[in-house]
């Protein structure tokens, strides 16, 4: 029905950047609101950053300030530019989507596979 296809995901040194993509395809009428969340070793996974389809955002306290998250509607895609790379936000990043299917008429809740960022010296 629908798949989210993530890349940008890597190695990077503290200080650094990254940018993530998630584009979604499939049988989408429309898409609610989009986002990131992380899953650290030996922790549950957290909210990173979400996003309407009007722009409206928000942020987890940790990423403020150094996180970006954007989506291109016309694409159904949505980015996350990640500047100020720390240690600790080394995790397996997943994008989800709000989807409305085509044909069905109900949202329901779709997830990428997961890209490792690993913020390392």
């Amino acid at each position: 029905q629908v798949q989210l296809v993530e890349s940008g995901g890597g190695l990077v040194q503290p200080g650094g950047s990254l940018r993530l993509s998630c584009a979604a395809s499939g049988s989408i009428f429309s898409i609610n609101a989009m986002g990131w969340y992380r899953r650290s070793p030996g922790k549950q996974r957290e909210l990173v950053a979400t996003i309407t389809s009007g722009g409206s955002t928000n942020y987890a306290n940790s990423v403020k300030g150094r996180f970006t998250i954007s989506r291109d509607n016309a694409k159904n895609t949505v980015y996350l530019q990640m500047n100020s790379l720390k240690p600790e936000d080394t995790a397996v990043y997943k994008c989800n989507a709000k989807v409305v299917v085509l044909g069905i008429g109900y949202e329901y809740d779709y997830w990428g596979q997961g890209t490792q960022v690993t913020v390392s010296s």
